[in-house]
């Protein structure tokens, strides 16, 4: 599971677009408040070869399936 596409909404809400095409937006605050300032939320961007959601230069990131649970509410499973 990779992240594939991010748009920063506004405050912590973001759009997300993940490899099993699914498209979810949320509000990350309870996520990510305590660690990414509102001043910083600009800094997102996908790591390009674990797919996770970064911020400030890497010094925060949120692995995928995490991402994914936090904002569907289920678990991610693969296909087998």
């Amino acid at each position: 599971m990779k992240l594939k596409y991010i748009k920063h909404r506004d405050a912590y809400r973001f759009l997300l677009v993940f490899e099993n095409g699914e498209t979810q937006e949320a509000d990350l605050k309870e996520l990510i408040g305590d660690y990414v300032s509102v001043e910083a939320l600009n800094t997102a961007h996908i790591d390009a070869d674990w797919g996770c959601l970064e911020f400030n230069d890497g010094r925060v990131d949120i692995e995928p399936k995490t991402l994914y649970q936090f904002v569907t509410g289920k678990r991610y499973e693969a296909a087998a």
